[in-house]
């Protein structure tokens, strides 16, 4: 979408001789109530730090017109007390307001305390609701000061590789009312009380920069204890805070925060009689190594089954043999609670078929490329080693091959193979391995043996792993491939997200700045990830460097602050707060944001005072025609400036808006006055990617729109309707011609099924994106990135036309522009934004367009729509209370409706 510009008028959109009908909604009046109560967009939300949390609910009802004209919301201790009406926390009176989120405006919310909330609304019609069923959120720490006990590690010494166990007995002798665990981690864990894992989460905590703020977990245990004897057990492993594995580059091996891995654990205990006990972690501890003989969440992981200590998170375990544990320091005195989806074993794949080359040789395939780990049955004498190899491709002998992806794996030895397992059977009978600690990107995995073994297709599972977030929109077509591309985009998407948004899920696993903001839409589209946007942009405030510099990976070691982090790729700072306003509404990264924003745009104005910037990676993997960076790092540069202008002007800062729009205008003459030819409204050498951006973003003069829109379509045309981009361009090539009268062609570029282009890799197997146009590329050839992934986006906006409204965003007000493309029978774009669902769709059969819209309740749409006839019948055909009808420009209808579900009748 191009953020910069309103009411931007599409200019293709099939010409309509006639529109028929209008379907009335139904007119009978419903029970109107609140429902999917979020706090901090989470359900039921448990141990958050937030002292203003937020609250977020939607309308049901099928009234059309429906809407929210006031809300009264209730917050207390008491469920049963919330549930009629009275809340002793907050009990708000009657607000007049329709907008969401609502942020909490009681007493102080206190630690380690669960809290009831529910709302009611007054519709338009002047009725009440019923209050709405009770939702409940927890708090957590809330402050460093209320954590007890300290720090512990087995160790000082990095280099150990075993994976330690820690474990603690207590004894409860009163009845237990609640029991809540709250554990802090440099590295990762996986937490047991009375030898049952603690939770299905799988990676915790997510990775940030561990010397500047440590996440840490809570957990209701309440009936995971027992009366009497009671047993806790930890195992820590290696994540990002111990890195191992030597590797080219990224200095993660180097990092300042690097040390064994360590934790810090309360078990808060209420009992019947509301008295509290504390357990923590402290010197009363034991701890022992394990049979994790070596993890890496870069390359694998490896287990020594004869090692097993069976028991050892038992109560009546023998740990007499066990050492004292060694109280340590907190990697950060800033400890905050970890508020988003959890990583995952989302989904158990399906085998598509196994092949057996000898006895000692298996090889599984299984059908689509994901992130993730296998978990392996198998039976065989003690010290049997088992290695399981995960690749995305096979060599011409149909083995495993990893030359596409372990490019920048550098060992020391042979001890630590690239992303592949090390199993060590004790040769008791049917054993089970699945990696605790570690994730791999694969479709094939190779199983082979130092002495023969008997698998089957059931003998390895293979699991899908990333961040747990609802998905919230879907699209569907009549073409096939366009479907298919959807869905590789969004298992790459998913493939990558990790408590962060990483490149590739195999060869580095880093957070690049550049990818994340180009697929910052395709996030917000398809999926509820602003949690995860929220932690990571709090990642980017602990890496930006007090002149405003931030590295192109975050987290970081300390690598990327010399390379790659211009503006093309770091504006990631601007962008991504920015889309979180359009996109939920909601100011308040935004607002966190904003003296980062300004502080990066500051230094960039303080080494580029010409308003052109030479720092950057520009259009990365580009197809053919390479662009300058100055040219796509200005661009961004003016991005940033625009952005920062626009939030001063929402957060009331209007001076340095004033500033900021000043400086916008000054790079984009800069910009204009080097790169375009006004005469003939070409930019650089014409290129794609030079005359997309330009339009995508905002820079072409209003006067120049037009021409430099139509040497756009030209210059696809001359390179037959396919793509000659990079990452930058990718993010607007396809926005720049459908939002400029150019969508049949756009959708043309879309659908191809020949290189270069998306449909290109569909054809030729692909299930997840690549990293090059090329399928036989020599470099740069993961064949698992997400950084091409704009094009999922582009089907909500250039053919379902659904677009957040700057003026009112978190779609309280929908702009609609579907653009009914040539070559295309049938497309429907679902989306389940902030006030509940909205659908575009459409369907052409014997000459007519039948275009659907719903509404969702307490919002609006504008939709835009072209003809002439229109303008002449439009008035008498759609005479409805819930439609506005009004002439947009020489040719244009804009349309508003009011919630509700549309049939539109459009013949040709």
């Amino acid at each position: 979408m191009n953020v910069f510009k309103t009411n931007t008028i599409n200019k293709n959109l099939i010409l309509i001789t006639l529109i028929i009908a209008f379907v009335a909604c139904n007119k009978s009046y419903s029970q109107v109530m609140p429902i999917n109560l979020r706090c901090e967009y989470l359900e039921n939300a448990i141990g958050i730090d937030a002292t203003t949390p937020r609250f977020t609910w939607q309308m049901s009802g099928n009234t059309s017109g429906l809407s929210q004209k006031a809300y009264q919301l209730f917050v207390g201790t008491d469920s049963v007390e919330v549930s009629n009406g009275k809340g002793d926390i907050w009990q708000s009176k009657q607000i007049d307001s329709s907008t969401i989120p609502i942020v909490y405006q009681g007493q102080k919310l206190q630690p380690f305390t669960p809290y009831f909330w529910g709302v009611k609304i007054l519709d338009e019609r002047g009725k009440w609701s019923a209050i709405s069923s009770v939702a409940k959120f927890e708090t957590g720490m809330m402050e460093q000061g209320n954590w007890k006990g300290s720090w512990i590690d087995d160790s000082h010494d990095y280099n150990i590789k075993p994976a330690p166990y820690f474990r603690k007995n207590f004894n409860l002798q009163k009845t237990v009312k609640s029991a809540r665990a709250y554990i802090a981690v440099g590295g990762l864990y996986e937490l047991y009380l009375n030898g049952n894992k603690v939770g299905d989460h799988r990676l915790d905590p997510m990775f940030t920069r561990y010397d500047r703020r440590i996440l840490y977990l809570t957990y209701d245990v309440t009936k995971n204890l027992l009366s009497g004897k009671n047993a806790i057990g930890v195992i820590l492993g290696n994540g990002w805070f111990n890195h191992q594995s030597i590797t080219k580059g990224w200095y993660f091996d180097r990092a300042p925060w690097r040390a064994r891995p360590k934790f810090c654990l309360n078990l808060r205990i209420t009992y019947d009689d509301n008295t509290a006990e504390i357990i923590s972690s402290g010197q009363d501890w034991k701890t022992s190594l394990s049979p994790i003989v070596f993890n890496s969440i870069y390359t694998a992981e490896h287990y020594d089954a004869r090692l097993e200590q069976t028991g050892w998170n038992m109560p009546d375990f023998n740990d007499s043999k066990w050492k004292n544990v060694i109280c340590t320091n907190a990697p950060s005195q800033n400890i905050v609670a970890q508020t988003l989806q959890p990583i995952r074993n989302v989904e158990e794949i399906s085998l598509k078929e196994m092949h057996q080359f000898d006895e000692q040789t298996y090889l599984y395939n299984f059908g689509r490329n994901i992130s993730g780990v296998c978990r392996i049955q198998v039976a065989g004498t003690a010290g049997t080693t088992i290695r399981i190899k995960h690749a995305e491709r096979l060599d011409k002998n149909g083995r495993a091959d990893l030359s596409n992806i372990d490019v920048y794996h550098r060992p020391i030895d042979n001890t630590d193979p690239f992303q592949t397992d090390i199993f060590i059977l004790s040769g008791n009978g049917e054993e089970t391995f699945m990696p605790r600690f570690n994730y791999k990107g694969f479709q094939y995995v190779e199983v082979t043996s130092d002495k023969p073994i008997q698998l089957t297709k059931e003998s390895l599972k293979a699991y899908f792993m990333h961040n747990d977030v609802q998905a919230i929109g879907s699209i569907h077509s009549s073409n096939p491939t366009i479907n298919k591309i959807w869905e590789a985009t969004n298992a790459s998407y998913l493939s990558n997200l990790f408590g962060y948004p990483t490149d590739c899920p195999q060869r580095e696993k880093n957070g690049w700045t550049g990818d994340a903001h180009i697929n910052i839409e395709t996030g917000l589209y398809n999926f509820n990830a602003i949690n995860i946007y929220e932690k990571w942009m709090a990642d980017h405030q602990d890496e930006q460097q007090s002149n405003g510099v931030l590295p192109a990976i975050i987290p970081t070691g300390g690598w990327g602050y010399h390379w790659a982090n211009g503006p093309d790729w770091t504006s990631t700072i601007a962008i991504i707060p920015w889309n979180i306003y359009l996109f939920f509404g909601d100011t308040r990264l935004l607002e966190s944001c904003f003296p980062n924003i300004k502080k990066y745009v500051d230094h960039l104005d303080e080494i580029s005072p010409n308003g052109l910037c030479n720092w950057g990676l520009g259009d990365w993997v580009p197809v053919k025609s390479k662009t300058p960076m100055e040219y796509t790092s200005s661009v961004y540069f003016y991005v940033d400036a625009t952005i920062l202008s626009k939030a001063a002007k929402i957060l009331g800062k209007q001076k340095e808006s004033e500033k900021y729009v000043a400086l916008a205008e000054k790079i984009r003459n800069a910009i204009n006055a080097k790169y375009l030819n006004s005469e003939t409204g070409i930019y650089g050498s014409g290129f794609q990617t030079e005359l997309s951006v330009a339009l995508k973003w905002g820079l072409v003069p209003e006067n120049l729109i037009e021409k430099v829109s139509r040497n756009l379509a030209d210059r696809v045309e001359a390179d037959n309707c396919h793509i000659d981009v990079g990452l930058l361009g990718t993010k607007a090539i396809l926005n720049a011609l459908s939002e400029n009268g150019y969508a049949d062609m756009a959708y043309k570029v879309a659908s191809q099924e020949t290189y270069p282009s998306w449909g290109w890799w569909i054809v030729n197997g692909a299930t997840t994106l690549l990293e090059n146009w090329k399928v036989d590329a020599t470099r740069d050839i993961s064949m698992n990135h997400i950084m091409f992934g704009e094009i999922s986006a582009w089907f909500y906006k250039g053919l379902g036309g659904i677009f957040p409204d700057e003026e009112q965003p978190g779609f309280k007000n929908i702009i609609l522009k579907p653009n009914f493309v040539t070559g295309l029978a049938q497309f429907e774009a679902k989306l389940d934004g902030p006030y509940g669902t909205i659908i575009s769709s459409w369907n052409k059969s014997e000459g007519k367009v039948l275009y659907n819209v719903t509404i969702p309740a307490n919002s609006t749409a504008t939709l835009y729509l072209k003809d002439k006839k229109i303008l002449e019948n439009g008035n008498k055909l759609m005479e409805n209370k819930n439609l506005q009808i009004e002439k947009n420009g020489k040719d244009m209808l804009k349309i508003y409706l009011k919630a509700g579900n549309y049939i539109f009748s459009i013949t040709k």
